[in-house]
């Protein structure tokens, strides 16, 4: 009945002509991961919920598929390539006018936060018995854009299953934190009566990932939400720093994992980030049309959700499981420092 995902069935020894083997290979894994990314999407758009999330545990169902051999290089091709083209898209939603539009008040407030979060991550994480590239992988996901920062700096660290573990309990854990926040601080901003500038400034400069930030900003009114885009956007625009900062940390560890690996050496800026850089000047420039801009925003959310498919059929629950309880601990604590810090600035400005 299931012959078609065995290496022997007739399906290979009838493969087109036309095709490279190397792609062909890639065919089943990458198929199975774009159906799980696109009921990931059904769910979130019918019932509303994180796209992310329901793409990481649809994922996981599908476990017992991530050793086989005619689908596990599709997953890991979407787990890594896919992820990288993603992030580097990212860089389509920012110009340097969204940036300098900000002030130098508001940018100091939101820098200090980021590298502050980075910070307690690291301390806090060798309280717990992380390691250095752990603790800053959680610092960063929440410092900078939640599951997409965890992704591009995973990208760029030592690799192994206990760090891939990590990671997925990092994008699990970032998620469910960022979802929560975005119910909870318009909330907070009422009760403090913040105006629309400072109320923006206060989700955007701590909620994890974009579309939770956009959701809560526009739950406010019309200018709290595009403020709190903008200042989101920036610190969306410090992922290119932090991961540069990151590859030349941890260059000579990731060239020693990668010399007992099948894998080619990394070079110290990746080539996602290149496309990341580019698209932001280009698009500074006015290079980029809006409705390429658009289509790009799609296109890398679309990777994103696949590459977090492909992450989850790599993982269990039993994995995500023996993560135990330290890693939700470190990244509550960051996120409560970083919204904590942010609004400590915002009433002494006010």
């Amino acid at each position: 009945m299931f012959n078609f995902l065995s290496p022997t069935s007739s399906a290979d020894t009838a493969q087109p002509a036309w095709l490279p083997p190397h792609l062909i290979q890639l065919l089943p894994g990458t198929a199975l991961s774009c159906v799980i990314a696109m009921a990931a999407t059904l769910v979130s758009t019918l019932h509303g919920g994180p796209q992310l999330l329901y793409a990481l545990f649809f994922g996981v169902a599908f476990h017992y598929l991530s050793q086989d051999v005619t689908t596990r290089p599709g997953i890991e091709f979407c787990s890594r390539t896919v992820l990288r083209l993603g992030v580097g898209l990212l860089g389509a939603r920012i110009t340097a006018s969204q940036i300098a539009g900000l002030g130098w008040s508001t940018a100091a407030i939101v820098i200090a936060a980021v590298a502050t979060t980075l910070l307690c991550g690291v301390l806090l994480g060798r309280r717990l018995g992380m390691n250095r590239a752990q603790a800053i992988l959680s610092g960063g996901a929440v410092a900078i854009c939640g599951a997409s920062a965890a992704l591009a700096i995973s990208a760029v660290l030592p690799r192994d299953k206990e760090s891939e573990r990590f990671t997925l309990m990092v994008v699990v854990t970032v998620t469910v934190l960022s979802t929560l926040a975005m119910v909870i601080y318009p909330l907070v901003a009422r009760l403090l009566h913040l105006p629309p500038e400072l109320a923006g400034l206060f989700l955007g400069g701590t909620i994890h990932d974009v579309a939770q930030v956009v959701g809560a900003g526009y739950m406010l009114n019309q200018e709290t939400g595009d403020y709190a885009t903008i200042v989101k956007l920036f610190r969306v625009s410090m992922l290119a720093v932090v991961v540069v900062v990151v590859s030349s940390l941890f260059k000579l560890q990731r060239e020693a994992s990668e010399s007992t690996s099948a894998n080619p050496k990394q070079s110290l800026v990746p080539w996602f980030l290149w496309v990341f850089v580019a698209l932001v000047i280009i698009n500074s420039v006015g290079g980029v049309p809006a409705v390429v801009q658009t289509g790009l925003n799609d296109v890398s959310r679309a990777c994103l959700v696949v590459a977090i498919a492909a992450l989850g059929v790599k993982t269990s629950f039993m994995q995500l499981a023996q993560a135990g309880w330290r890693p939700f601990a470190l990244l509550l604590v960051e996120t409560l420092w970083m919204a904590g810090f942010v609004l400590t600035a915002i009433l002494m400005r006010n």
